[in-house]
């Protein structure tokens, strides 16, 4: 009989070639990754108005935009071109009418009048008012330092109690005097050396006129015989 044709095996160099060898792939793998691993995205960075403290590109919603546009002309004049340049603005407002335009100037220019007015009283008071340091009697042996009118320079009345009691190592907190107004109350007798932190405006004790504040005394009475 005779034998059975079997087929025969493709030869062992063209085996080979057809299938690549474990390094080559082995190596297209590891390339595939690298390309599929994308660049981190570099985080935004924000500038922030020094006038107004909003981003540069939303003080056109405060009040000052005329004092931010100055500000920012001064520390960048590329970022200035940038928003208030003549092809920044045309392009912002080109869509608008004739009409509109003029009617937003004029808004603008209210609502900046109406904030420096409401800045210049806001300061005048705040020239205007007094802190006062009250050297209190309760006993021949026993003070307590009483200061009021803080608030009125944006002091935060708490965290200056909490300051004033690290300082002394001595119990001070807010309580409301006769007037029903708050003021700091501050264990001993201590009016000369809180006059001295509000000179040097240490911690948040800071931002008061030293020819605005002073040192007052309230003596108990003698009882009468």
């Amino acid at each position: 009989m005779g034998r059975k044709n079997r087929g025969q095996s493709p030869p062992r160099q063209a085996a080979a070639a057809a299938a690549p060898a474990d390094g080559e792939a082995g190596s297209s793998s590891l390339q595939a990754q690298a390309e599929a691993v994308k660049e981190p995205t570099p985080p935004i960075t924000v500038m922030y108005c020094a006038v107004c403290s909003f981003p540069l590109e939303y003080c056109e919603f405060g009040s000052s935009l005329t004092r931010c546009k100055e500000w920012l002309k001064e520390e960048n004049e590329e970022l200035y071109n940038k928003y208030y340049s003549e092809e920044a603005l045309q392009a912002k407002i080109g869509t608008l009418s004739l009409e509109a335009q003029t009617k937003l100037e004029k808004d603008t220019a209210k609502k900046e009048a109406k904030a420096e007015a409401k800045a210049d009283a806001a300061l005048k008071k705040k020239l205007a008012s007094t802190v006062t340091i009250k050297r209190i009697e309760r006993t021949k042996r026993k003070h307590v330092t009483a200061i009021h009118g803080l608030e009125a320079f944006s002091i935060d009345l708490k965290k200056a109690a909490k300051q004033l009691a690290g300082r002394f190592a001595t119990g001070a907190s807010v309580t409301k005097n006769a007037q029903g107004l708050d003021e700091i109350v501050v264990q001993g007798d201590v009016s000369d050396e809180v006059l001295e932190i509000l000179e040097k405006g240490e911690g948040v004790l800071k931002g008061v006129p030293i020819d605005n504040v002073q040192i007052v005394e309230d003596k108990k009475k003698k009882a009468e015989s």
